[in-house]
Protein backbone atom coordinates (compact mmCIF):
# COMPACT_ATOMS: atom_id res chain seq x y z
CA UNK A 1 0.00 0.00 0.00
CA UNK A 2 1.27 3.15 -0.87
CA UNK A 3 2.38 5.60 1.84
CA UNK A 4 0.88 8.97 2.54
CA UNK A 5 3.71 11.82 1.37
CA UNK A 6 3.16 13.49 4.82
CA UNK A 7 3.96 10.29 7.02
CA UNK A 8 1.94 9.53 10.57
CA UNK A 9 2.90 13.29 12.01
CA UNK A 10 0.29 14.64 8.59
CA UNK A 11 -2.42 11.56 9.88
CA UNK A 12 -2.00 12.98 13.23
CA UNK A 13 -2.89 16.42 12.04
CA UNK A 14 -5.47 15.29 9.57
CA UNK A 15 -6.80 13.42 12.44
CA UNK A 16 -7.35 16.65 14.70
CA UNK A 17 -8.37 18.64 12.09
CA UNK A 18 -11.54 16.32 10.81
CA UNK A 19 -12.12 16.42 14.54
CA UNK A 20 -12.25 20.19 15.84
CA UNK A 21 -13.43 21.04 12.28
CA UNK A 22 -17.13 19.28 13.19
CA UNK A 23 -19.72 21.30 14.83
CA UNK A 24 -20.21 21.24 18.42
CA UNK A 25 -23.93 19.93 18.34
CA UNK A 26 -22.57 16.93 15.99
CA UNK A 27 -19.76 15.91 18.19
CA UNK A 28 -22.04 16.34 21.61
CA UNK A 29 -25.03 14.69 20.49
CA UNK A 30 -25.09 11.74 22.55
CA UNK A 31 -24.39 14.20 25.61
CA UNK A 32 -27.74 16.04 25.16
CA UNK A 33 -29.80 15.86 28.20
CA UNK A 34 -33.24 16.24 26.03
CA UNK A 35 -35.52 17.65 28.14
CA UNK A 36 -33.34 20.93 29.12
CA UNK A 37 -32.83 21.56 25.65
CA UNK A 38 -36.62 21.66 25.62
CA UNK A 39 -36.29 24.59 28.31
CA UNK A 40 -34.00 26.21 25.81
CA UNK A 41 -36.06 26.01 23.09
CA UNK A 42 -39.16 27.18 24.97
CA UNK A 43 -37.16 30.26 26.36
CA UNK A 44 -36.23 31.53 23.20
CA UNK A 45 -38.92 31.93 22.00
CA UNK A 46 -40.61 33.46 25.48
CA UNK A 47 -37.53 36.24 25.71
CA UNK A 48 -38.22 37.59 22.35
CA UNK A 49 -42.48 38.51 23.34
CA UNK A 50 -41.26 39.22 26.63
CA UNK A 51 -38.89 42.02 25.38
CA UNK A 52 -41.82 43.05 23.00
CA UNK A 53 -44.06 43.66 26.00
CA UNK A 54 -41.22 45.46 27.86
CA UNK A 55 -40.94 47.57 24.80
CA UNK A 56 -44.75 48.21 24.87
CA UNK A 57 -44.90 48.76 28.31
CA UNK A 58 -42.32 51.44 28.30
CA UNK A 59 -44.53 54.07 25.80
CA UNK A 60 -46.67 55.91 27.33
CA UNK A 61 -49.93 54.29 26.13
CA UNK A 62 -48.34 51.02 25.92
CA UNK A 63 -48.53 51.21 22.14
CA UNK A 64 -46.02 51.69 19.55
CA UNK A 65 -45.96 52.18 15.53
CA UNK A 66 -44.59 48.00 13.97
CA UNK A 67 -42.33 50.45 11.59
CA UNK A 68 -40.94 51.81 15.05
CA UNK A 69 -40.25 48.23 16.30
CA UNK A 70 -37.25 47.48 13.33
CA UNK A 71 -35.08 49.43 15.45
CA UNK A 72 -35.44 46.27 18.01
CA UNK A 73 -34.67 43.95 15.29
CA UNK A 74 -31.79 42.43 16.73
CA UNK A 75 -33.13 42.69 20.18
CA UNK A 76 -35.67 40.45 19.49
CA UNK A 77 -33.59 38.50 17.03
CA UNK A 78 -35.50 38.48 14.15
CA UNK A 79 -33.51 38.11 11.12
CA UNK A 80 -34.43 39.09 7.70
CA UNK A 81 -36.65 38.63 5.87
CA UNK A 82 -38.74 37.40 8.78
CA UNK A 83 -41.45 40.56 9.40
CA UNK A 84 -42.29 42.02 12.90
CA UNK A 85 -45.93 41.97 11.68
CA UNK A 86 -45.44 38.45 11.13
CA UNK A 87 -44.19 37.91 14.42
CA UNK A 88 -46.87 39.53 16.39
CA UNK A 89 -49.53 37.97 14.46
CA UNK A 90 -48.57 34.98 15.89
CA UNK A 91 -49.43 35.54 19.92
CA UNK A 92 -52.57 37.21 19.49
CA UNK A 93 -53.93 36.25 22.87
CA UNK A 94 -51.29 38.82 23.73
CA UNK A 95 -50.78 41.71 20.88
CA UNK A 96 -53.22 43.94 19.32
CA UNK A 97 -52.67 45.00 15.52
CA UNK A 98 -54.50 47.14 13.48
CA UNK A 99 -54.32 50.68 11.30
CA UNK A 100 -54.98 54.15 11.99
CA UNK A 101 -57.03 56.49 9.78
CA UNK A 102 -53.29 57.23 7.76
CA UNK A 103 -52.80 53.49 7.07
CA UNK A 104 -49.91 53.20 10.05
CA UNK A 105 -49.95 50.04 11.30
CA UNK A 106 -49.63 49.95 15.17
CA UNK A 107 -49.04 47.31 17.80
CA UNK A 108 -50.80 46.88 21.83
CA UNK A 109 -51.30 44.66 23.80
CA UNK A 110 -54.33 42.88 24.75
CA UNK A 111 -56.14 43.26 27.86
CA UNK A 112 -54.91 39.68 29.12
CA UNK A 113 -51.82 41.19 28.52
CA UNK A 114 -51.76 44.24 30.52
CA UNK A 115 -53.86 42.42 33.08
CA UNK A 116 -50.09 40.26 32.87
CA UNK A 117 -48.15 43.26 32.90
CA UNK A 118 -49.98 44.54 36.19
CA UNK A 119 -49.49 40.48 38.00
CA UNK A 120 -45.72 40.85 37.27
CA UNK A 121 -45.41 44.23 38.66
CA UNK A 122 -47.34 42.84 42.21
CA UNK A 123 -44.97 40.25 42.12
CA UNK A 124 -41.72 41.75 41.68
CA UNK A 125 -42.34 44.21 44.23
CA UNK A 126 -43.24 41.29 46.43
CA UNK A 127 -39.56 39.78 45.50
CA UNK A 128 -38.08 42.66 45.98
CA UNK A 129 -36.19 42.60 49.27
CA UNK A 130 -35.15 39.04 47.90
CA UNK A 131 -33.71 40.04 45.10
CA UNK A 132 -31.73 42.89 47.30
CA UNK A 133 -29.94 40.15 48.83
CA UNK A 134 -29.14 38.54 45.97
CA UNK A 135 -27.56 41.82 44.53
CA UNK A 136 -25.86 42.21 48.10
CA UNK A 137 -24.42 38.62 47.56
CA UNK A 138 -23.12 38.78 44.53
CA UNK A 139 -21.37 42.02 45.39
CA UNK A 140 -20.18 40.43 48.72
CA UNK A 141 -18.35 37.35 46.43
CA UNK A 142 -16.72 39.71 44.54
CA UNK A 143 -13.45 40.25 44.79
CA UNK A 144 -13.47 44.53 44.78
CA UNK A 145 -16.58 44.37 46.90
CA UNK A 146 -18.04 46.13 43.74
CA UNK A 147 -19.21 45.64 40.20
CA UNK A 148 -20.17 47.82 37.10
CA UNK A 149 -23.74 48.41 36.78
CA UNK A 150 -23.95 47.76 33.18
CA UNK A 151 -22.90 43.84 33.92
CA UNK A 152 -25.11 43.21 36.66
CA UNK A 153 -27.84 44.98 33.97
CA UNK A 154 -27.48 41.63 32.04
CA UNK A 155 -28.35 39.60 35.15
CA UNK A 156 -32.00 42.02 35.21
CA UNK A 157 -34.20 38.91 34.04
CA UNK A 158 -32.50 36.48 35.98
CA UNK A 159 -32.50 37.63 39.07
CA UNK A 160 -36.33 39.44 38.91
CA UNK A 161 -34.98 43.01 38.91
CA UNK A 162 -37.52 45.55 37.69
CA UNK A 163 -37.79 47.41 34.91
CA UNK A 164 -36.48 50.90 36.21
CA UNK A 165 -33.33 48.91 37.92
CA UNK A 166 -30.80 51.38 36.87
CA UNK A 167 -32.92 53.99 37.32
CA UNK A 168 -34.65 54.10 40.50
CA UNK A 169 -34.63 50.04 42.13
CA UNK A 170 -30.89 50.37 42.71
CA UNK A 171 -31.18 53.58 45.19
CA UNK A 172 -33.57 51.85 47.13
CA UNK A 173 -31.49 49.74 49.73
CA UNK A 174 -29.10 52.28 50.17
CA UNK A 175 -28.37 49.95 53.62
CA UNK A 176 -26.79 47.76 51.67
CA UNK A 177 -25.42 49.37 47.94
CA UNK A 178 -25.00 52.34 46.59
CA UNK A 179 -23.84 53.64 42.99
CA UNK A 180 -20.13 55.08 42.74
CA UNK A 181 -18.60 56.38 39.49
CA UNK A 182 -14.65 55.96 38.66
CA UNK A 183 -12.57 58.41 37.30
CA UNK A 184 -13.45 57.70 33.61
CA UNK A 185 -17.26 58.00 34.51
CA UNK A 186 -18.24 54.03 35.01
CA UNK A 187 -20.92 53.57 37.17
CA UNK A 188 -20.54 50.65 40.07
CA UNK A 189 -22.72 49.20 42.20
CA UNK A 190 -20.53 49.16 45.59
CA UNK A 191 -21.09 46.92 48.83
CA UNK A 192 -22.03 49.28 51.84
CA UNK A 193 -21.89 46.79 54.54
CA UNK A 194 -20.77 43.03 55.09
CA UNK A 195 -23.90 41.04 56.01
CA UNK A 196 -21.90 37.92 57.87
CA UNK A 197 -25.12 36.59 58.24
CA UNK A 198 -25.78 35.91 54.57
CA UNK A 199 -22.21 34.48 53.64
CA UNK A 200 -23.77 31.14 53.77
CA UNK A 201 -23.98 29.53 50.59
CA UNK A 202 -26.95 27.42 49.35
CA UNK A 203 -25.36 24.48 49.61
CA UNK A 204 -24.51 25.07 53.02
CA UNK A 205 -28.36 25.98 53.94
CA UNK A 206 -29.31 22.56 52.20
CA UNK A 207 -26.93 20.66 54.23
CA UNK A 208 -26.62 22.11 57.17
CA UNK A 209 -30.41 23.45 57.43
CA UNK A 210 -28.60 26.69 59.14
CA UNK A 211 -30.39 29.47 56.81
CA UNK A 212 -28.57 32.88 58.68
CA UNK A 213 -25.84 33.15 61.40
CA UNK A 214 -25.09 36.79 61.98
CA UNK A 215 -21.46 35.85 64.03
CA UNK A 216 -20.41 33.29 60.21
CA UNK A 217 -17.25 33.67 59.11
CA UNK A 218 -16.78 31.67 55.67
CA UNK A 219 -13.85 29.71 55.29
CA UNK A 220 -12.79 26.20 54.20
CA UNK A 221 -15.90 23.94 53.28
CA UNK A 222 -15.84 20.36 52.78
CA UNK A 223 -19.59 19.87 51.04
CA UNK A 224 -20.63 17.48 47.67
CA UNK A 225 -22.09 18.86 45.39
CA UNK A 226 -25.50 17.54 44.37
CA UNK A 227 -25.08 15.53 40.96
CA UNK A 228 -27.56 14.54 38.45
CA UNK A 229 -26.03 12.74 35.70
CA UNK A 230 -28.08 11.14 32.01
CA UNK A 231 -28.19 7.84 32.20
CA UNK A 232 -25.06 7.17 29.27
CA UNK A 233 -22.93 9.65 30.88
CA UNK A 234 -22.74 7.70 34.37
CA UNK A 235 -20.42 5.14 33.00
CA UNK A 236 -18.37 7.21 31.01
CA UNK A 237 -17.27 9.95 33.24
CA UNK A 238 -16.66 7.90 36.66
CA UNK A 239 -13.79 6.23 35.30
CA UNK A 240 -10.66 6.41 37.48
CA UNK A 241 -12.95 7.60 40.38
CA UNK A 242 -12.06 11.38 39.11
CA UNK A 243 -15.37 12.86 40.38
CA UNK A 244 -15.47 11.77 43.45
CA UNK A 245 -11.86 12.61 44.39
CA UNK A 246 -13.52 16.38 42.98
CA UNK A 247 -16.63 15.97 45.38
CA UNK A 248 -14.09 14.67 48.76
CA UNK A 249 -11.64 18.07 47.92
CA UNK A 250 -12.24 21.08 50.52
CA UNK A 251 -12.42 24.54 48.68
CA UNK A 252 -12.44 27.87 49.97
CA UNK A 253 -16.19 29.39 50.24
CA UNK A 254 -17.50 31.77 47.14
CA UNK A 255 -18.00 34.70 50.25
CA UNK A 256 -13.93 34.56 51.31
CA UNK A 257 -10.85 35.87 50.23
CA UNK A 258 -9.82 33.90 47.09
CA UNK A 259 -6.94 36.69 46.32
CA UNK A 260 -4.05 34.42 47.47
CA UNK A 261 -5.42 31.17 45.66
CA UNK A 262 -3.30 30.22 42.42
CA UNK A 263 -5.06 30.10 38.90
CA UNK A 264 -5.25 26.10 37.76
CA UNK A 265 -4.98 24.72 41.07
CA UNK A 266 -7.41 22.24 42.25
CA UNK A 267 -8.17 24.45 45.01
CA UNK A 268 -9.21 27.53 42.31
CA UNK A 269 -10.84 25.27 39.68
CA UNK A 270 -13.41 23.85 42.65
CA UNK A 271 -13.69 27.40 44.44
CA UNK A 272 -15.02 28.50 41.07
CA UNK A 273 -17.62 25.70 40.46
CA UNK A 274 -18.91 27.06 43.72
CA UNK A 275 -19.28 30.71 42.58
CA UNK A 276 -20.87 29.15 39.74
CA UNK A 277 -23.32 26.79 41.76
CA UNK A 278 -23.71 30.47 44.28
CA UNK A 279 -24.43 32.34 41.30
CA UNK A 280 -26.96 30.11 39.57
CA UNK A 281 -28.96 29.03 42.79
CA UNK A 282 -29.68 33.19 42.95
CA UNK A 283 -31.63 32.99 39.86
CA UNK A 284 -35.04 32.84 38.95
CA UNK A 285 -35.12 29.95 36.36
CA UNK A 286 -31.12 28.25 37.76
CA UNK A 287 -30.07 29.22 34.21
CA UNK A 288 -27.83 31.60 32.73
CA UNK A 289 -26.86 32.67 29.46
CA UNK A 290 -22.97 31.21 29.22
CA UNK A 291 -21.38 34.47 28.05
CA UNK A 292 -23.31 36.82 31.15
CA UNK A 293 -20.69 34.70 33.11
CA UNK A 294 -17.68 35.29 31.20
CA UNK A 295 -18.21 39.09 31.82
CA UNK A 296 -17.69 38.52 35.67
CA UNK A 297 -14.38 36.35 35.38
CA UNK A 298 -12.26 38.78 37.10
CA UNK A 299 -14.34 40.39 39.58
CA UNK A 300 -15.45 36.70 40.54
CA UNK A 301 -11.68 34.98 40.76
CA UNK A 302 -12.55 32.12 37.63
CA UNK A 303 -10.79 30.83 35.36
CA UNK A 304 -10.09 32.32 32.03
CA UNK A 305 -11.55 29.02 30.19
CA UNK A 306 -15.04 29.30 31.82
CA UNK A 307 -16.66 26.92 29.25
CA UNK A 308 -13.95 24.08 30.19
CA UNK A 309 -14.78 24.69 33.67
CA UNK A 310 -18.55 23.94 33.13
CA UNK A 311 -18.29 21.44 30.52
CA UNK A 312 -16.13 19.40 32.55
CA UNK A 313 -18.22 19.32 35.28
CA UNK A 314 -21.46 18.34 33.42
CA UNK A 315 -23.24 16.28 36.49
CA UNK A 316 -23.56 20.07 38.13
CA UNK A 317 -23.92 22.25 35.36
CA UNK A 318 -25.23 20.94 31.95
CA UNK A 319 -24.35 23.46 29.09
CA UNK A 320 -26.88 23.88 25.86
CA UNK A 321 -25.43 24.35 22.71
CA UNK A 322 -28.44 24.87 20.96
CA UNK A 323 -27.62 28.03 18.60
CA UNK A 324 -24.50 30.79 18.94
CA UNK A 325 -25.14 31.51 22.12
CA UNK A 326 -24.61 28.77 25.46
CA UNK A 327 -26.99 28.20 28.31
CA UNK A 328 -25.78 26.64 31.63
CA UNK A 329 -28.25 24.90 33.92
CA UNK A 330 -27.87 23.89 37.24
CA UNK A 331 -29.07 20.25 36.96
CA UNK A 332 -29.96 19.61 40.65
CA UNK A 333 -32.84 22.35 40.01
CA UNK A 334 -34.52 20.39 37.50
CA UNK A 335 -36.61 17.40 37.19
CA UNK A 336 -36.94 16.41 33.36
CA UNK A 337 -37.70 19.87 32.04
CA UNK A 338 -39.46 21.10 35.07
CA UNK A 339 -37.92 23.46 37.64
CA UNK A 340 -38.24 21.75 40.57
CA UNK A 341 -39.21 24.95 42.56
CA UNK A 342 -40.98 27.67 41.01
CA UNK A 343 -41.55 31.20 42.90
CA UNK A 344 -44.24 33.53 41.64
CA UNK A 345 -41.74 35.16 38.48
CA UNK A 346 -41.25 31.61 37.23
CA UNK A 347 -45.29 30.86 37.24
CA UNK A 348 -45.80 34.32 35.85
CA UNK A 349 -43.64 33.52 32.88
CA UNK A 350 -45.43 29.70 32.63
CA UNK A 351 -48.76 31.66 31.99
CA UNK A 352 -46.87 34.16 29.19
CA UNK A 353 -45.91 31.22 27.47
CA UNK A 354 -48.97 29.68 27.69
CA UNK A 355 -50.02 32.53 25.66
CA UNK A 356 -47.55 31.76 23.05
CA UNK A 357 -47.96 30.78 19.48
CA UNK A 358 -50.23 30.38 16.29
CA UNK A 359 -50.83 27.95 14.13
CA UNK A 360 -52.71 28.08 11.03
CA UNK A 361 -52.98 29.94 7.50
CA UNK A 362 -51.60 33.32 7.80
CA UNK A 363 -54.04 36.56 7.04
CA UNK A 364 -52.98 39.91 5.72
CA UNK A 365 -53.97 42.40 8.70
CA UNK A 366 -56.15 45.22 7.61
CA UNK A 367 -57.76 46.31 10.71
CA UNK A 368 -58.15 45.14 14.27
CA UNK A 369 -61.73 43.98 13.87
CA UNK A 370 -59.59 41.39 11.06
CA UNK A 371 -57.27 40.29 13.79
CA UNK A 372 -60.39 39.38 15.84
CA UNK A 373 -61.99 37.50 13.90
CA UNK A 374 -58.93 35.06 13.12
CA UNK A 375 -57.69 34.95 16.88
CA UNK A 376 -59.19 31.82 18.12
CA UNK A 377 -57.80 29.65 15.37
CA UNK A 378 -55.19 27.28 15.49
CA UNK A 379 -54.23 28.44 18.79
CA UNK A 380 -51.56 26.41 20.38
CA UNK A 381 -51.86 24.51 23.89
CA UNK A 382 -49.29 23.64 26.06
CA UNK A 383 -49.56 19.92 25.42
CA UNK A 384 -48.92 20.21 21.58
CA UNK A 385 -46.36 23.14 21.96
CA UNK A 386 -44.43 20.69 23.75
CA UNK A 387 -44.85 18.14 21.30
CA UNK A 388 -43.82 20.11 18.50
CA UNK A 389 -40.64 21.01 20.37
CA UNK A 390 -40.07 17.23 20.95
CA UNK A 391 -40.16 16.81 17.56
CA UNK A 392 -38.30 19.74 16.21
CA UNK A 393 -35.35 18.50 18.39
CA UNK A 394 -35.09 15.30 16.85
CA UNK A 395 -35.33 16.49 13.41
CA UNK A 396 -32.76 19.51 13.75
CA UNK A 397 -29.31 19.91 15.75
CA UNK A 398 -30.13 23.96 15.59
CA UNK A 399 -32.27 26.00 15.32
CA UNK A 400 -31.90 29.57 13.80
CA UNK A 401 -32.80 31.56 16.99
CA UNK A 402 -30.92 33.18 19.99
CA UNK A 403 -31.41 35.85 22.53
CA UNK A 404 -29.03 38.20 20.65
CA UNK A 405 -28.90 40.71 23.45
CA UNK A 406 -25.05 40.82 23.54
CA UNK A 407 -22.62 40.12 21.02
CA UNK A 408 -19.60 39.31 22.83
CA UNK A 409 -19.19 35.51 22.39
CA UNK A 410 -15.51 35.55 22.95
CA UNK A 411 -15.26 32.56 25.54
CA UNK A 412 -18.31 30.98 23.55
CA UNK A 413 -16.15 29.99 20.31
CA UNK A 414 -17.30 26.45 18.70
CA UNK A 415 -13.91 24.76 17.96
CA UNK A 416 -12.95 26.04 21.71
CA UNK A 417 -15.48 23.60 22.61
CA UNK A 418 -15.07 21.28 20.20
CA UNK A 419 -11.55 20.49 21.52
CA UNK A 420 -12.48 20.53 25.10
CA UNK A 421 -14.70 17.34 24.69
CA UNK A 422 -12.18 15.90 22.52
CA UNK A 423 -10.21 15.85 25.42
CA UNK A 424 -12.38 15.08 27.81
CA UNK A 425 -13.39 11.85 25.54
CA UNK A 426 -9.27 10.87 25.34
CA UNK A 427 -8.47 11.62 28.85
Amino acid sequence: MESLPFGSWGLQFLSRWMTTSKRVQDRSRKKRVHDLEIVTEKWKIASKVLFLMETLKKEPEMIIPVRSLEQYRKQINLPKPHRISDFIRKSPKLFELYKDQKGVLWCGMTKKAEDLIKEEEKILELQEDKAAEYVTRFLMMSVDRRLPLDKIAHFRRDFGLTLDFRANWVHKYPQHFRVVKSGDEVEFLELVSWNPAWAITELEKKVTGITENNSHNPGMLSLAFPLKFPQEFKKVYRYGGKIEHFQKRSYLSPYADASSLKAGSLEFDKRAVAVMHELLSFTIEKRLVTDHLTHFRRELVMPQKLMRLLLKHFGIFYVSERGKRFSVFLTEAYEGSELIDKCPLVLWREKVQSLIGYRGMKKKIETYSDLSDTAGDGLLQSDSEEENLHLELEQQDTMGYEDGLLTDNSDMDVGEVTRVYQNFKTN
